[in-house]
């Protein structure tokens, strides 16, 4: 009895409808999955925004106040960097793989891993460090997105960082991340030449 319920269930399954043909099944399948696309890609964007990022306490509370107080959230020239433009990947296929990473974050969010200012700061060294190895492993890909190394002006560089980056950025021996930990959010609580591995001030 199973087997005919399965063969029935097959058959209606892969096979063209009586009432519709072919073509018409195919252009309806189509306009679905273009309408399904939309809704996922959509759905997707709003896991980018800032207002999406900064909904729960965790964010709203820790990370997102230090933010406000750099340069890559208020400047002269206006370009505001959100959560999204530092920590997740731009190409689709990569930003895939970094939603689903990120998705045992929700883990957290139900069990309060973080949701308190003391839970945050006895969390921040490891978490920091997560992002570190991140940004270490795809040549600081996020920041690239952004910072053109071709299009620099070392000219209007101060002499430290045009050393730098005439030097061991050209030839690969270092990312933007071994020498930028501190630009969007403060260092966690120990000395900094630990951190780092350079005695460095944030750029």
């Amino acid at each position: 009895m199973t087997d005919g319920i399965l063969k029935r269930a097959w058959e209606w399954f892969s096979s063209p409808s009586r009432r519709f043909s072919l073509g018409a099944l195919l252009i309806v399948g189509g306009i679905g999955g273009i309408i399904f696309w939309g809704g996922f890609n959509t759905a997707m964007e709003f896991t980018n925004t800032e207002t999406f990022c900064t909904g729960c306490h965790e964010m709203r509370e820790n990370p997102f106040p230090e933010l406000k107080n750099t340069i890559h959230y208020s400047n002269r020239s206006g370009v505001r960097a959100k959560c999204s433009d530092c920590h997740v990947p731009h190409e689709w296929t990569v930003k895939m793989a970094r939603k689903i990473q990120a998705s045992k974050e929700v883990w957290g969010k139900i069990f309060g891993t973080i949701n308190t200012q003391e839970k945050f700061q006895a969390k921040r060294l490891e978490l920091a460090r997560h992002e570190w190895e991140r940004f270490k492993a795809n040549d600081s890909l996020e920041c690239r997105n952004c910072h053109n190394f071709e299009s620099m002006d070392f000219t209007r560089q101060s002499q430290r960082a045009s050393a730098q980056h005439s030097t061991a950025l050209a030839r690969k021996e270092k990312t933007c991340i071994d020498c930028h930990k501190g630009i969007a959010h403060r260092l966690p609580e120990m000395g900094q030449r630990a951190v780092t591995g350079q005695n460095e001030t944030p750029q």
